[in-house]
């Protein structure tokens, strides 16, 4: 018996359709994502070994197409850093907008999101160049900021606790 082999078009149609599967998933895989796609991020939560209260981030539940955010940080009884954060859908995508401190804010747009972890980007100079929040097994959250700083890539985690909401 003799086999013939495939024919052009029948050997260049499963890499074809591979190539468009893939296209296709990086086209959808942000496209439709909605703020309620965050609801995990919401809440009030505590720096992780905090040895003084204060440093905490409070996220406002999803509402209106976005989530208000506000952090702090606390030592030896001073706030020494703040920030006003805010998630926002923005045509079929998320952006995340920041204004530490009284800096200028800055904002990033979403990269990746998966189940209970988000990534957002902005490819400035300055640091950081990505925003991730992750929320891990065991209800913990992290919180990291990451990029360059002559040549070298840094980040900073700000592991968290959930805690209640007080008054």
């Amino acid at each position: 018996m003799k086999v013939m082999p495939a024919t052009p078009s029948i050997r260049g149609f499963f890499p074809a359709l591979a190539v468009g599967l893939g296209l296709f998933y990086a086209q959808t895989s942000q496209a439709g994502n909605s703020i309620q796609d965050l609801q995990w991020l919401g809440g009030c939560w505590q720096a992780t070994g905090a040895v003084e209260p204060g440093s905490e981030e409070h996220w406002l539940a999803p509402a209106g197409g976005g989530m208000l955010g506000m952090g702090r940080t606390v030592r030896k009884g001073k706030m020494v850093a703040w920030e006003f954060m805010r998630i926002q859908e923005n045509a079929d995508s998320l952006v995340f907008t920041a204004m530490p401190s009284g800096k200028p804010e800055a904002s990033f747009q979403l990269q990746t999101l998966e189940k209970q972890k988000v990534v957002f980007e902005n490819p400035r100079p300055e640091f950081p160049q990505r925003v991730i929040y992750q929320l891990n097994a065991d209800g913990s959250l992290l919180g990291r900021i990451e990029g360059m700083i002559k040549d070298q890539l840094k980040g900073i985690d700000f592991p968290m606790q959930k805690i209640a909401c007080t008054k």
